[in-house]
């Protein structure tokens, strides 16, 4: 792809941009950023992080402090939000409760002076999409939560934007319709082809949802990438932990040879991970390595790292079950065990052997955690 090519690829770009709200500590730090036509971008992180900041600068309700912010190349610093033609979805919904279902949605389209036939035409296409096509002349009040999140998400797209925003959407639906609705808006983006940029703390609904993940904390973006890739190859401590369920394991860098680092962990065990954040000897880690890749006993035996491990607790899942080990004298080690796998003798106290492959662990940095 050319230069230009990938540049006319690009629907919003983020340059240098901060934001401070005291002129002193800056809730987003020098953020670059592209996010391309067509794709489903999540803004994931911890409160605080900087997330919902960046979403309102692109909104319009909030200003860069420094640094530009474009929308299909125009800068978009000066323009005021109803000029941005960018669709909204909020967990409140921000519905007129005086208004019919329809009337909602026509709403968006009466102020851009759109004929009454078109109007019609509009509202009744994006109620179908939502599969609420039925519920036209009902008022908000009358109607679910999960309901109304769709008639919020019908009139964030009838006026047919280029982007759509949505910040913590599904947050006040119970677990069950949240999934559901996850699925809903995933298959209504792959349809529309409509770029979508998504803001959440819930780091499954990210894994779920999106194309690309955007992983903030302190107001900078620690990682990009696909959801897959942020699970598999974290490149620090902070997502390795903030994306799915982790192991940690502390220990000191013996050597490191040819993206290979030998760790030597508080226990005198030695262990062979990928170095991904450290470079020479003497180098605190902390290696991640995920439940899953965990191998138990007769299974442990082919793996290149072993070492012997207690069990502590049995957590079921139902499909699966999740055992809680003390490996090198640290606690909290999770394994996740197919119940096929599961042997019936093991009991709380038991001995085990567990391993794993050096590819599988990454000694990345030494995850002081500051409070």
């Amino acid at each position: 792809m050319s230069e230009q090519q990938a540049a006319s690829d690009v629907l919003v770009s983020f340059r240098g941009v901060q934001k401070s709200y005291d002129g002193e500590s800056l809730i987003v730090k020098s953020l670059d950023l592209d996010i391309r036509r067509g794709e489903f971008l999540t803004m994931l992180g911890p409160s605080g992080s900087g997330k919902t900041t960046c979403l309102m600068m692109l909104a319009g309700f909030e200003t860069p402090t420094h640094g530009e912010i474009r929308l299909g190349g125009q800068l978009l610093n000066n323009v005021p939000p109803h000029k941005r033609n960018i669709g909204m979805v909020f967990q409140n919904y921000a519905l007129f409760p005086h208004m019919t279902v329809a009337e909602n949605l026509a709403y968006p389209l009466s102020i851009r002076k759109m004929s009454k036939s078109d109007i019609e035409a509009r509202v009744k296409k994006a109620l179908d999409m939502v599969k609420l096509g039925s519920l036209a002349n009902r008022y908000p009040g009358q109607m679910s939560g999960g309901q109304q999140q769709r008639v919020a998400l019908a009139r964030a797209l009838v006026f047919e934007p280029q982007l759509v925003l949505m910040d913590e959407p599904l947050g006040a639906l119970d677990k069950q319709l949240r999934e559901h609705m996850q699925l809903e808006i995933k298959h209504i983006h792959e349809t529309l082809g409509v770029t979508v940029v998504y803001v959440t703390h819930d780091q499954s609904e990210a894994l779920t949802m999106s194309d690309r993940v955007a992983v903030f904390k302190d107001g900078i973006i620690q990682q990009i990438d696909a959801a897959n890739v942020l699970y598999e190859k974290p490149v620090n401590s902070f997502v390795a932990n903030f994306i799915g369920e982790n192991n940690t394991l502390h220990g000191e860098v013996l050597a490191v040879e040819e993206g290979s680092a030998v760790v030597r962990l508080a226990s005198g065990d030695t262990v062979k991970a990928s170095a991904i954040c450290v470079n020479r000897a003497g180098e605190p880690t902390s290696m991640s390595i995920r439940p899953e890749r965990v191998r138990l006993n007769q299974y442990a035996d082919a793996c290149e790292n072993r070492l012997s491990a207690r069990l502590s607790e049995f957590i079921y899942f139902g499909d699966h079950v999740r055992l809680r080990l003390e490996v090198a004298g640290q606690h909290g080690f999770m394994v996740k065990v197919p119940v096929g796998e599961l042997d019936s003798r093991w009991k709380v106290g038991d001995s085990l052997n567990v391993g794993w492959m050096s590819h599988d662990i990454r000694a990345l940095d030494s995850a002081v955690v500051s409070h």
